[in-house]
């Protein structure tokens, strides 16, 4: 996100609210994916995406995804060149879109990353509880482990930001390592039934729901798009950034293709169904306890673990940011933009960030909300919030281009935006239709139907983006200076 600000007196930035940082490529490739949560996603959601997906065919569906998103960080990459300090949805779509249209993104944005790191605090607390049990210690409330996670977050959030990423590749290393050894080993060893390619055929592309598939697949790649807030952070931004843009979403994707298929093989095409229908949370526990055995299964759990704080620091790392440049922005508090002297981190930020998300715990387990519905519930809320985000960002793209002309590639400020802008579309209306399929709303025969709980959910998706709406208003009334001046405190030319 944005590191200046402006002083009373204008639009001259102060220092002390620039972020620092000496991140390389490779650095911040890792650090994006590690917010993806690779081995969460092999082992949750993948197993899923066989069942109500297109089956045996729903590898390809990551590397159809992996297409789209490549499409939408060719326009991305191209406009952030052009703006001098860290970009995100909040900053690209005000450029490009407008003040009023920029706050209501930057709401929809913390609604989204907020809502996906409540899930996945909530389910790494729970799975840390059961995990605990059944080594044979006592049975520890899940929120009050999920606390401690999130204080531990917030410790490694407060300090300079090479800390959080040296813990990140260490966990991304060792977690990617565990899944590719696996596939290895059934490839060698030739599976349940022999290697065989049948699920790169189209008739299996295209049999069952690839729609869902794809829905499924574009639900895995949640902060890939998080390489632009590091901007103010990193060496040689115009050449980083880029690189870590592409490098996240094809290794992602590469990764998950090649891993659903290793299951695949290991399972065998006749049997993977049913092997997944099974119990869907332990397919890839089984899966590794028989090609690595016993300890290979306990690497995969621990490393299961990991992965979801990895997440979870990730995650926080990127709303940190997103507070910084709405704080710089005047659209929060501006004691929240502050950075810390010595770390050069959005210690404030940090802080707010890591409350928030305590007290939404606390409460919602006041209320007596089990961790798997607050896990499905709030990341259906992020899997909506961020595909529609990104698709407004492509037609940021393309506006903010044909008005200003600074750039005149067809490829990178139409082309290529305007069909990430469509696949993206699609998406989002996929992932609308299918809400309560994502969320988990059944009716009383256990089928997926819309009820409460999708009607709620959707609605936070859709309420959050007003308050962005309202705050422009009483900001453009109230304070129009304050209003005209929200670029200015991104780029002092605007």
């Amino acid at each position: 996100m944005d590191a200046s600000t402006t002083t009373s007196h204008g639009s001259a930035q102060t220092p002390d609210r620039t972020l620092r940082g000496n991140l390389g490529a490779v650095s911040v490739t890792f650090m994006v994916i590690a917010a993806a949560a690779p081995l969460t996603v092999v082992g949750g959601l993948v197993p899923i995406g066989y069942l109500v997906g297109n089956g045996i065919g729903f590898p390809v569906m990551f590397l159809v995804a992996t297409v789209i998103l490549l499409l939408f960080s060719v326009g991305l990459t191209a406009m952030s060149r052009y703006l001098p300090r860290a970009g995100s949805f909040f900053v690209f779509t005000t450029h490009g879109l407008g003040r009023t249209p920029g706050l209501a993104t930057a709401y929809l944005a913390l609604v989204c990353y907020t809502t996906v790191q409540i899930a996945v605090f909530s389910y790494l607390g729970a799975t840390i509880s059961s995990s605990v049990v059944l080594l044979g210690g006592p049975d520890i409330p899940w929120w009050l482990l999920t606390l401690i996670t999130v204080a531990i977050v917030g410790a490694l959030g407060y300090r300079r930001i090479e800390l959080s990423s040296r813990v990140l590749v260490v966990v991304l290393i060792a977690e990617i390592g565990i899944v590719v050894l696996l596939g290895i080993v059934i490839l060698v060893t030739g599976g349940a039934d022999g290697v065989t390619y049948r699920s790169f055929l189209l008739e299996n592309v295209l049999s069952g729901a690839p729609a869902l598939g794809l829905m499924f697949a574009i639900a895995s790649f949640i902060g890939f798009e998080s390489t632009v807030v590091y901007r103010d952070e990193v060496r040689m931004p115009e050449r980083t950034i880029p690189r870590a843009t592409y490098a996240s979403a094809i290794v992602i994707g590469v990764f998950y293709a090649f891993a659903a298929w290793a299951v695949v093989v290991g399972v065998g095409e006749g049997a993977i169904i049913d092997e997944a229908a099974a119990d869907p949370t332990t397919l890839i526990a089984r899966v590794t306890e028989q090609y690595l055995g016993p300890v290979g299964a306990i690497a995969v759990a621990v490393l299961f673990l990991g992965s979801m704080f990895a997440a979870v620091l990730s995650l926080h790392n990127v709303l940190t940011r997103y507070h910084h440049a709405m704080a710089n922005a005047r659209a929060l508090p501006h004691a929240v933009g502050a950075v810390h002297a010595r770390h050069g981190s959005p210690h404030v930020a940090s802080i707010v960030q890591v409350s928030t998300t305590g007290i939404a715990v606390a409460v919602l387990a006041l209320l007596g909300f089990a961790p798997e519905n607050i896990f499905a519930w709030f990341a259906g809320i992020g899997t909506l919030a961020i595909v529609i985000l990104m698709a407004v960002t492509c037609l940021a793209v393309i506006v903010y281009f044909a008005r200003t002309r600074r750039l005149r590639s067809p490829w990178h400020t139409v082309i290529a935006p305007a069909l990430g802008l469509i696949g993206l579309t699609v998406s989002a209306a996929l992932i609308a239709m299918n809400f309560p399929l994502l969320v988990s709303d059944v009716d009383a025969e256990g089928n997926p139907a819309w009820g409460p709980v999708s009607i709620t959910l959707v609605a936070v998706v859709v309420l959050a983006p007003v308050i962005g709406l309202v705050q422009a208003a009483v900001m453009r009334a109230t304070r129009p200076d304050a209003y005209a001046r929200i670029m200015q405190r991104f780029d002092e030319n605007a």
